[in-house]
């Protein structure tokens, strides 16, 4: 079972199952790319996933690396659903691949459900921000060195 889902009570896991897909993405295959349409998420199994951002004079900068039993993706979530980072496989993955628009579906049906992963989806908001400031604020706290 994924942390993010485990402990869900079997009849939402139920109603979450036809909305998921197992995946295996190489290494090199990119997920996401920032400010694309957000279409799905994918849980984690096995393998790594680098978090990035584009900076422009600075190419897409790395700012989390990401393994098993971690949640890629949350901008599904929030409108305009457009990704807020890019994201590439860096060893192979496994992964369940939800789709985006049948989740949001069932959490407009129940909200109780929408609750509990809007607010599971929030940590992992909150996780990826944190992560993304630290890393910016190391690469731009200090002036490049131009000697």
């Amino acid at each position: 079972m994924h942390p993010l889902t485990g402990d869900l009570p079997a009849g939402w896991l139920r109603r979450l199952a036809p909305h998921a897909r197992p995946v295996y993405r190489r290494a090199g295959h990119r997920l996401t790319r920032q400010d694309t349409p957000a279409e799905q998420f994918w849980l984690l199994h096995s393998g790594t996933v680098v978090i990035d951002l584009h900076v422009p004079g600075r190419g897409d900068v790395v700012l989390e690396e990401l393994g098993a039993g971690t949640t890629v993706g949350w901008s599904w979530l929030v409108a305009p659903y457009r990704w807020q980072f890019g994201a590439v496989v860096t060893d192979d993955i496994r992964a369940l691949e939800f789709n985006a628009a049948g989740i949001r579906a069932l959490i407009a049906e129940n909200d109780e459900l929408g609750r509990e992963l809007s607010a599971r989806f929030l940590s992992v908001v909150a996780d990826r921000l944190r992560t993304a400031r630290h890393r910016l604020v190391g690469l731009y706290a200090y002036p490049a060195d131009t000697t």
